[in-house]
C-alpha cells in the first residue's frame, strides 16, 4: 500500500498516525505540493486533487476518515475500532465532528496566521480571525466539556476518534488558535502527543519543513 501525504497537511496526519499506531505495511510517499508534475499526478488518483490518498493494489481511496477506517479493518486485533455497532457509532460520530467542526475552526487560525506568511499571502484577516474565535469557542467547549470525566474521546482507551481529533491539533501552536483554557482538551491533547503514532509524524513534519 502507498499513502501519499505531506506533513503540513493536518487531514494527512490523521491517516499517517493511523498508519503507524496500526503498524500498517504503508509506504508513505511525500508529495510536493508545489510541484505541476507531482500535483498533475496527484489529480490523477484524486479528482479533488488534495491529500491523503491510499492506494492498495488497483483500490484508491480519498478522503482521510475513510483511510482510517480502512486501514482499521485491514488490522486484525486491533482495539482503535471495534466491530460493536454503536461503540463503532460513536467513534464515526466523533470523527465526522471533528472533520466538520473543530478541523475547520483550527484551519481558520492556521491559514492567517501560518500558512499565508509562509507561501507569501498577505497579512491575517481580522474578519476571518473573527468568525474563526467564534466557531472554536463553541467546538472546544463541546469537546472539553466532553472530556472532563474521561481520559479518552471514546469508551476507555485510544480510538480512532482521538487520533482524528488530535490531527488538527498541530495546526493550533503555529496558528495561534486561542486553545490554552481548555483545562480538560489540552490535559488529553497531551497525552495524544506521549503516543508514538503523534511523536513519529511529528518527527517527519519538522524533517519537512526543514
Amino acid at each position: 500500500m502507498r499513502l501519499y501525504h505531506h506533513p503540513i497537511s493536518t487531514n494527512a496526519r490523521r491517516a499517517v498516525m493511523t498508519a503507524h499506531h496500526l503498524r500498517q505495511p504503508v509506504e508513505l510517499v511525500l508529495l510536493d505540493l508545489s510541484s505541476s508534475e507531482q500535483r498533475k499526478h496527484l489529480l490523477s488518483i484524486n479528482p479533488n486533487e488534495k491529500i491523503p490518498v491510499l492506494v492498495d493494489g488497483d483500490f484508491i481511496l480519498w478522503e482521510s476518515c475513510a483511510i482510517m477506517q480502512y486501514l482499521a479493518d485491514k488490522t486484525p486485533g486491533q482495539t482503535v475500532y471495534p466491530a460493536e455497532l454503536r461503540a463503532r457509532a460513536d467513534i464515526n460520530r466523533w470523527m465526522f465532528w471533528s472533520a466538520q467542526h473543530l478541523a475547520p475552526a483550527i484551519a481558520i487560525f492556521y491559514w492567517e496566521n501560518f500558512i499565508k506568511g509562509l507561501i507569501g499571502a498577505g497579512r491575517p484577516d481580522p474578519v476571518e480571525l473573527e468568525r474563526g474565535a467564534v466557531d472554536l469557542e463553541s467546538f472546544a467547549t463541546v469537546l472539553d466539556n466532553h472530556l472532563a470525566p474521561r481520559q479518552w474521546v471514546c469508551g476507555d482507551g485510544l480510538t480512532l476518534a482521538d487520533l482524528a481529533i488530535a490531527a488538527p491539533l498541530m495546526a493550533a501552536a503555529p496558528g495561534r488558535a486561542p486553545l490554552a483554557r481548555y483545562r480538560h482538551l489540552q490535559a488529553w491533547f497531551g497525552r495524544m502527543q506521549e503516543l508514538e503514532a503523534w511523536r513519529m509524524t511529528a518527527l517527519e513534519e519538522e524533517l519537512a519543513m526543514a
